[in-house]
């Protein structure tokens, strides 16, 4: 491909993802490039990062191009990308598969230079929705911006190590055995984080069971669960199953871990993982309503918006609403009741989500323990301790709040609660 068409078709897949918001965004990629079997690995490589580029940091560039509108065009943004080019003009209207000419306003921003940012709105600063101002500062307060930048860079690959199956010094040689470098984690002790890129899903180490794709603060979550060996702990909101793998880790595959999904379809990807991380505790149980005995612990990562995710999932940010967080929250709250009534006294109900949002997290866990005297929260400090984490739990009005900015891990809440006896 010319670099022109390179630009058009940078164009065309960002018109296609802002265009279907109900759609993740790597599966438009993924299905689009499948139509389009001619570009090459270096064309394919332009175009998805040129793409991420624009999602990641669109704040700015509708700020620099003046779209104030809620949905700005596709092109003006890639436009805005790729200003700082010194042959971005000839890159427009030169090829006949490549975008049509620049107009006149175009020409003035090419020309203009770079954006001055002195008086640039939070939001553009940040890149963030506008319209979610109120409900990340509620939550990340005056350190918003700098919060909201940490989001622009590149997610790592974060793997745990299956001690089902391998200690960590053991999984770190595996992996440089096939080429692949890894670092031991700051925080989690059974994690590692790849150095650059790699294809782990073709490696003998992943398909053997000894590592899985986890963020840290996922990691983190897992291990405040405080899951010990011979107990019985209810995955309640399991999904694809990583932290019920975790669960089964951390208890040497002793005990249950009961996995279970109000959505129990979401549960199917979880089969192969179970097998082949040799975690024989872990049962798929289907819908949670089925369940009435009373358990140990109750983990409970609860649906949410996912806005901790968005260095991974930039293409949400832009859709995600206050109306969103209020549904979710709804959401959260009948779960949290359901899921209550399964912990036996002395037990612990452990609430967490992947979410920077104050009614999704905090205001939540406030909101339950109002209602049920019979539950208290385990200070963050003292569920720290017993997770065997280093350092002091990060401070936070209520539960651990983990961030990319002060972290290196996908924003991710945990609160530890438990039913007095």
């Amino acid at each position: 491909m010319t670099p022109s068409a390179r630009v058009e078709a940078a164009i065309e897949l960002l018109t296609e993802i802002m265009a279907a918001p109900g759609i993740a965004a790597d599966q438009i990629v993924a299905a689009w490039f499948r139509r389009r079997r001619y570009a090459g690995a270096k064309d394919r490589r332009w175009i998805t990062e040129t793409t991420w580029t624009v999602l990641r940091r669109r704040g700015e560039l509708q700020w620099a191009t003046g779209s104030w509108a809620a949905n700005p065009q596709a092109r003006s943004l890639v436009l805005a990308a790729l200003a700082l080019q010194p042959d971005a003009e000839a890159l427009f209207g030169a090829d006949p598969h490549g975008p049509a000419p620049l107009t006149d306003a175009e020409l003035s921003l090419i020309r203009g230079g770079p954006a001055s940012f002195a008086s640039a709105p939070d939001w553009a600063r940040g890149n963030y929705p506008a319209g979610l101002d109120h409900d990340l500062r509620e939550s990340l307060g005056t350190g918003l911006v700098a919060e909201m930048a940490a989001f622009t860079e590149r997610s790592p690959l974060d793997l745990r190590v299956n001690t089902l199956k391998a200690t960590r010094t053991e999984a770190q040689a595996a992996l440089a055995g096939e080429g692949i470098g890894t670092e031991a984690m700051p925080m989690s002790p059974i994690g590692l984080r790849v150095s650059g890129r790699a294809n782990l899903s073709e490696t003998v180490a992943f398909r053997d069971g000894l590592v899985e794709i986890q963020d840290e603060g996922s990691q983190i979550a897992a291990l405040m669960v405080g899951a010990m060996p011979g107990e019985t702990v209810i995955d309640y909101c399991a999904g694809g199953g990583g932290k019920a793998l975790a669960l089964a880790a951390a208890m040497a595959n002793r005990g249950r871990v009961i996995a279970t999904d109000p959505h129990p379809r979401r549960l199917q990807a979880a089969r192969e993982r179970v097998l082949r991380a040799g975690a024989g505790i872990v049962q798929l149980r289907g819908d949670p309503a089925t369940l009435s005995d009373p358990v140990d612990r109750v983990l409970v990562d609860a649906p949410c918006t996912g806005s901790g995710t968005w260095r991974r999932n930039p293409a949400t940010k832009w859709t995600t609403t206050p109306a969103d967080i209020a549904a979710k929250a709804t959401e959260q709250t009948a779960i949290l009741e359901q899921a209550a009534r399964l912990v036996r006294p002395g037990g612990r109900l452990v609430y967490a989500t992947c979410s920077l949002f104050a009614a999704e997290n905090g205001a939540q866990v406030v909101r339950f323990l109002g209602d049920h005297s019979a539950f208290r929260e385990v200070a963050p400090k003292q569920a720290w301790r017993e997770a065997r984490l280093p350092g002091e739990a990060p401070p936070a009005p209520v539960g651990v709040q983990l961030t990319p900015l002060r972290h290196h891990t996908d924003g991710f809440f945990v609160a530890v609660l438990e039913r007095v006896g």
